[in-house]
């Protein structure tokens, strides 16, 4: 597989939010009240759509440098949107 730094970054960037996520977990139990996991839980909820905004503008850039064609990248972009749309408030 060659060296793509934007995979590598994409990779990176899951890996982060995972360590957030666990790091998370970790201190609701450890806190054991139900108040303050909730207020974890909400900090959490930013985190996802940060995660995928990141992870797919990295992987569109990615796929420009790759020389994909301008539609396709539209395309995707669009569905990226929608996908941010459909599950926010």
């Amino acid at each position: 597989m060659p060296d793509n730094g934007f995979l590598r970054g994409m990779v990176l960037v899951r890996l982060i939010s995972a360590a957030i996520e666990l790091t998370g977990a970790l201190l609701m139990w450890r806190g054991g009240r139900l108040d303050l996991a909730v207020r974890i839980n909400g900090l959490l909820g930013i985190v996802g759509p940060l995660v995928l905004t990141t992870t797919m503008a990295l992987g569109l850039a990615g796929l420009a440098a790759s020389r994909m064609p301008w539609p396709k990248l539209v395309w995707i972009g669009a569905g990226v949107l929608l996908i941010l749309w459909g599950t926010g408030r």
